[in-house]
């Protein structure tokens, strides 16, 4: 559905280049269909070099776009809309990357038909591996179909109700630290018990990474897979009880709903 779409990017940082090399890797849409816009071009010449257009005038950049991206900081959204909304038409779709602000909002600001959309990546979009959600108010079902593609470029995608929006923040943006915190923890922890700090990253990445694609290819809960290498008496519940005991689950849900009720502040 994309290979006959412009796309451009406002805010080629880390997000919107590596959106943009998803979409190309993917073969999704070819170079030349995709503007990447930031106020420093010369930050943009490794996508200038893969025919990618590049530039730093936004309302030159969205003329011809179907759809547009806006990667830039929540503070600089409204800016940007009212900058580029008199070149805009009812057939071009607006999607936000900015955590905090509503498609209301964004209808408001955009003052015409444009179909508007916010969507929420995380930084694993660097190693196409990024879980993002979208939602849209006056997008079709077509169109969003289109919107998650341009998004499977950089992993999976969901679409979800907007009162999730913040939610999806925490859990799937928010949650890339938890779980590197986890997985940091484990690392010290395999230190402790004779590996090299190398040896420990690789076993600890590795594994989460394993069961990570158990959930993900098996379908199943994650309590059905920990049944699979707890034995009677054996090391793995000794452990795991251990660390229900030290308040682990209870922890990283505390810590989830106390993100959660920051962001509801914001």
């Amino acid at each position: 559905m994309l290979k006959d779409k412009r796309i451009t990017i406002i805010g080629g940082g880390n997000l919107g280049g590596a959106i943009a090399e998803g979409l190309i890797e993917s073969h999704a849409i070819p170079a030349s269909q995709i503007y990447v816009t930031r106020r420093h071009v010369d930050k943009l010449s490794h996508l200038a070099q893969l025919g990618i257009q590049t530039g730093n005038n936004n309302i030159e950049a969205i003329k011809d776009a179907h759809i547009i991206l806006l990667a830039v900081k929540p503070y600089h959204i409204e800016k940007v809309i009212k900058q580029i909304r008199g070149g805009m038409s009812d057939n071009q779709c607006l999607v936000s990357l900015a955590t905090g602000i509503t498609l209301d909002e964004l209808k408001e600001w955009c003052d015409g038909g444009v179909k508007v959309f916010r969507a929420m990546p995380n930084t694993a979009a660097a190693v196409a591996s990024s879980m993002t959600c979208i939602c849209s108010q006056n997008g079709s079902t077509q169109e969003e179909a289109i919107i998650q593609e341009v998004f499977s470029g950089i992993g999976e995608t969901v679409i979800i109700h907007e009162n999730l929006m913040e939610a999806a923040t925490v859990l799937g943006a928010c949650g890339i630290a938890y779980v590197l915190r986890f997985i940091r923890a484990m690392i010290q922890g395999g230190i402790e018990i004779g590996f090299s700090a190398q040896t420990a990253t690789l076993i600890a990445s590795h594994t989460v990474k394993g069961a990570t694609e158990l959930l993900i290819e098996n379908r199943k809960h994650p309590e059905e897979e920990i049944d699979k290498v707890t034995t009677p008496k054996g090391c793995t519940i000794a452990g795991l009880n251990e660390m229900e005991h030290q308040g682990f689950s209870s922890s990283l849900i505390k810590g989830i709903l106390t993100s959660y009720q920051k962001i509801e502040k914001i």
